[in-house]
């Protein structure tokens, strides 16, 4: 399979790219190929995770640290702080805490195997184009987002597999 290189413009500059035939070559589809490449998106979307959302504990929560009534002869359970977990605005328990790494591992040879599926899906379906290196004038988006609707791929949305 050949494909055209592009210029900086969209325009075809005559030359070609030749993708081996070995990508492209149908091997009889496994049933777990569908599972690597399913372990590969989930292990991304994973690693883009920030991990950032916590909650106050008893140790945050802003307020006096005093006992709130005598330990005995109230008939009432014993209370120590008004910071405690129990009472209306007190701290969180067991809540998020902002140190989750959400990070999964996968063996090199099976992330290696599931982007090769996934690009010669798209090879199929050409949808890979393949441009000359482009310089801007200014690292902006709006010069980025010009360059991608003189490709013609700005409107298209990321389409899953």
């Amino acid at each position: 399979m050949k494909l055209e290189i592009l210029n900086g413009t969209g325009e075809k500059t005559g030359r070609t790219v030749k993708i081996p035939d070995l990508l492209l070559e149908e091997k009889k589809q496994e049933s777990s190929a569908h599972h690597v490449v399913y372990l590969e998106i989930k292990r991304y979307q994973a690693a883009q995770r920030s991990g950032n959302h916590k909650v106050k504990e008893r140790g945050e929560i802003r307020g006096s640290t005093r006992k709130i009534r005598k330990q005995k002869g109230t008939g009432a359970a014993r209370a120590g702080s008004i910071k405690s977990p129990l009472f209306r605005g007190g701290g969180t328990i067991f809540g998020p805490r902002s140190n989750r790494n959400y990070n999964l591992s996968l063996n090199k040879k099976v992330r290696r195997q599931a982007r090769r599926i996934i690009f010669t899906h798209l090879l199929k379906e050409k949808r890979v184009l393949v441009v000359e290196p482009v310089d801007f004038e200014k690292p902006n988006t709006k010069s980025y987002v010009d360059f991608l609707a003189k490709l013609g791929i700005r409107e298209k949305k990321k389409n899953s597999l």
